[in-house]
């Protein structure tokens, strides 16, 4: 299946066509460069993408491309617009083939929020036409009850693979991401009671994350041991999106429990008011974005001048003016760790949105820098904005559509996406889904996303007005829309996952035998994720226990909404 716009072929580098030549930019680049490969991944990448020349002025944009959502269309705005909507209604044919495969061969697929654009709308539709089979009374005994098909973040991919294999009796899960999520789906199947159904990765080659592998070095471990040597009360809030190694080390060295973008800052609220907000100090790691805009968060409730009272009803019951006060002043955030997506939005970007975006709501994931952080931060306090997880942004421009549906309004919300490109799907579908089920031809939702100038490259378009023209659109020269000026399109590591691949796995999985000498077992031993702890033991302990611990204690907090017996115990015991 190829793009519709073919121009953009030599420009992108990803096809859907079967079996085709696939390049990932970054990734390639990496792997060419034998004098940077011994620098860590975040600071490859970085160095590479900025050696990357930028888009002549001639080319350069003036607003961001963006998608209109209406009652009955789609509306690109823009080239890089036009190629995240042209995938969004794939083949039926496709669809329909690959849903079989999956009910025949018992297969399940988990897949991360930030997927390529086109195999998002593969997995939704494939998805959408199980749960139509499934209400149909010809099909009902057919069709697996739970969904095989689940896009969502790294926390619940995990969820929704258990259910796949307890409710769907699936025998296979195709993972993708990035290896630290295969690897903790298949810890997460483990711990169910699920540790014989494999998890497949959609390369044999290493799908890295430069966040999780900057807490995999030396420095972390030195930072940890620095806080653990205080004996102090002290605790590890670790971000989800981290190994399970790094999870094990820590575990070791420091109580740690592990942390979401959508309930990180009711973690080290509840820890500060249980454990004694003067008394317990917070390791916050490895993301040093989120980390400093949690602190910048405290502060603007703290300059803005919320009372108590306020402070009790919209942030934490236990907490005032002083408590949060002292919990800002207890934060320690590890000062060298971020997703080098995140880290790309840059002062062009911010420039353009406070310029001309002025009447936008705006969005950022919690991992975005300090000034594209800070604009929708003072939105959120006047609910024009909202900082969070990707769940939470989901969250937010759902409502804010819902609520003018259903007053009947006649206006266009424009939204920033201040985070990864692939959660358009998702929010293409809510949006369409809300504005279906009450019946509002008034309301158009436009997506905007916020790519620097930097991150787009400018080719001739191919109609008749080709030697006047120019399109812009995200490309070679900017990393797969990436810059390190500033601006975001795409992961250039979760883009190594495509649907060739996904179409030879199940493949693989369906053959009892192949030709050619193949041995598909083989072949699928290949796409097992990581397994560094196998085996192991840390000072006595199971390492792949030790690596699950901070996730069972972040999983009593969500149930309990505050800290465990036993992690209290470890905290307190630090101290003594």
């Amino acid at each position: 299946m190829l793009r519709s716009a073919t121009k953009l072929l030599p420009i992108t580098c990803s096809t859907l066509t079967r079996r085709s030549q696939r390049c990932v930019v970054s990734t390639s680049l990496l792997s060419s460069k034998d004098s940077l490969t011994q620098l860590p991944l975040q600071e490859r990448t970085i160095r590479l993408l900025s050696s990357i020349p930028s888009a002549p002025p001639a080319q350069q944009i003036s607003a961001f491309p963006s998608i209109i959502i209406g009652p009955d269309a789609i509306s690109p705005q823009g080239s890089f617009a036009e190629a995240q909507a042209s995938f969004l209604e794939p083949p039926m044919d496709l669809v329909e083939d690959l849903l079989d495969k999956l009910i025949e061969h018992k297969v399940g697929i988990v897949a991360h929020y930030y997927m390529d654009v086109e195999l998002q709308g593969i997995l939704f539709a494939i998805k959408r036409r199980q749960m139509e089979l499934l209400e149909s009374a010809d099909n009902a005994d057919k069709i697996p009850k739970f969904p095989l098909v689940a896009i969502a973040d790294s926390l619940k991919m995990g969820d929704d693979a258990v259910n796949m294999c307890s409710q769907s009796n699936v025998e296979s899960i195709i993972c993708l991401g990035v290896d630290f999520m295969s690897e903790s789906v298949s810890a997460i199947l483990g711990k169910n009671g699920f540790s014989h159904i494999p998890v497949y990765r959609a390369t044999q080659q290493h799908i890295g994350c430069s966040l999780a592998e900057s807490a995999e070095g030396l420095n972390y471990k030195a930072w940890l041991n620095k806080s653990a040597s205080e004996k102090n009360k002290v605790l590890h809030v670790v971000y989800i999106n981290t190994s399970l190694e790094t999870k094990a080390t820590s575990s070791s060295i420091i109580p740690t429990i592990t942390c979401t973008s959508s309930n990180v800052l009711q973690t080290i609220l509840q820890a500060s008011a249980q454990m004694g907000p003067e008394e317990l100090r917070i390791c916050y790691g490895p993301d040093t974005y989120m980390g400093e805009n949690l602190v910048s968060l405290l502060n603007a409730v703290l300059e803005s001048e919320w009372s108590d009272e306020r402070i009790k009803r919209d942030l934490h019951p236990a907490h005032d003016q002083n408590s949060i006060r002292a919990l800002r002043d207890n934060i320690d955030v590890y000062p060298s760790g971020n997703c080098v997506v995140h880290h790309m939005f840059g002062q062009s970007v911010v420039d353009t949105v406070m310029n001309d975006y002025g009447d936008a709501y705006v969005t950022a994931h919690l991992e975005v820098p300090g000034e594209m952080f800070q604009i929708a931060l003072q939105k959120s306090l006047v609910d024009d904005g909202v900082v969070g997880s990707t769940s939470n942004i989901l969250n937010f421009i759902e409502r804010k559509v819902r609520e003018a549906a259903e007053n009947g309004e006649k206006r266009r919300l424009k939204f920033i996406l201040g985070t990864e490109a692939g959660m358009v799907t998702s929010i293409v579908r809510s949006v369409q889904d809300i504005l279906d089920s009450n019946e509002c031809k008034g309301v158009e939702a436009e997506i905007v996303f916020p790519v620097s100038s930097e991150a787009v490259m400018g080719v001739e378009s191919d109609g008749s007005e080709s030697s006047s023209s120019l399109e812009v659109v995200p490309g070679v020269a900017g990393g797969e829309g990436c810059s390190t000026a500033g601006g975001c399109a795409t992961c250039p590591f979760m883009k190594m996952n495509d649907l060739d691949a996904v179409q030879d796995i199940i493949e693989l999985i369906g053959s009892k035998s192949s030709g050619g000498g193949i041995n598909p077992q083989l072949q699928l031993s290949k796409l097992l994720p990581p397994n560094r702890l196998g085996g192991k033991q840390i000072n006595g302990r199971d390492a792949i226990d030790l690596g699950t611990e901070p996730i069972v204690y972040m999983r009593e907090f969500m149930k309990s909404k505050k800290l465990s017996e036993g992690l209290v115990n470890r905290i307190e015991k630090m101290a003594m």
